[in-house]
């Protein structure tokens, strides 16, 4: 079970998260769009930190300029960029246009999963990204993600059920649903961010709420 996790802000963080297990270790990156992006080069900073193997970098983009994204991708050569930009602003086209920029690197696609048409927006991103992410959204919003809150999960499961390509579950999990999440859904990994920060307001990982969902969802 792949544990992914979100949003890593410092090179100590991403340290200690490589020494928990973590295996994809998320960066949002940005150019101040959006709250608490990194610069590429702060990115850059945070993922040299990473020490361990398997563990891989994941660079979250929440845009939808395609030239922003490029920059990200050629400048700071993550194993995986991170497509988080609502289903209306970034469409299966300009994936397989990063993906044709891009042929060697891992492209993963947020899915909001809001209803049954989700799975077929899910479907067509099918052999187009590598990875599926699912993960709740707010209708309005530009970005997929970071509410803290669950969705329906029995639409993961169809979702999972429906296409070819891993998908990781994300939206409101943390160390106290994980395995419940996993025992319904069987997908291929787990993603935390909000129920794994600090309950401080930092947006800084709790990193024993870290070790917990690790080793449970890695139990599952």
């Amino acid at each position: 079970m792949l544990v992914q996790i979100y949003e890593i802000s410092s090179p100590e963080e991403a340290g200690a998260l490589s020494n928990l297990g973590v295996d994809h270790i998320g960066v949002l990156v940005g150019d101040g769009s959006f709250p608490r992006e990194q610069s590429i080069a702060r990115a850059r900073e945070i993922f040299a930190a990473i020490s361990q193997t398997p563990s891989q970098t994941s660079a979250l983009s929440l845009s939808n300029d395609l030239d922003l994204i490029r920059k990200i991708g050629a400048e700071l050569e993550p194993d995986i960029l991170h497509l988080g930009a609502s289903i209306d602003l970034l469409t299966p086209e300009d994936v397989i246009s990063l993906k044709k920029d891009f042929p060697g690197l891992k492209i993963m696609r947020s899915i909001a999963v809001l209803d049954f048409r989700s799975i077929e927006i899910a479907r067509a991103y099918d052999r187009i990204a590598d990875i599926l992410m699912l993960d709740s959204h707010a209708p309005g919003d530009r970005q997929i993600g970071a509410l803290g809150l669950t969705h329906d999960w029995a639409l993961d499961r169809q979702i999972r059920e429906s296409v070819s390509i891993p998908v990781i579950m994300a939206g409101g999990l943390g160390p106290e649903n994980v395995i419940a999440a996993i025992d319904l859904v069987r997908p291929s990994g787990v993603d935390s961010k909000t129920k794994t920060d600090k309950n401080d307001g930092s947006h800084t990982k709790d990193l024993e709420k870290v070790r917990q969902f690790v080793e449970r969802a890695k139990s599952a």
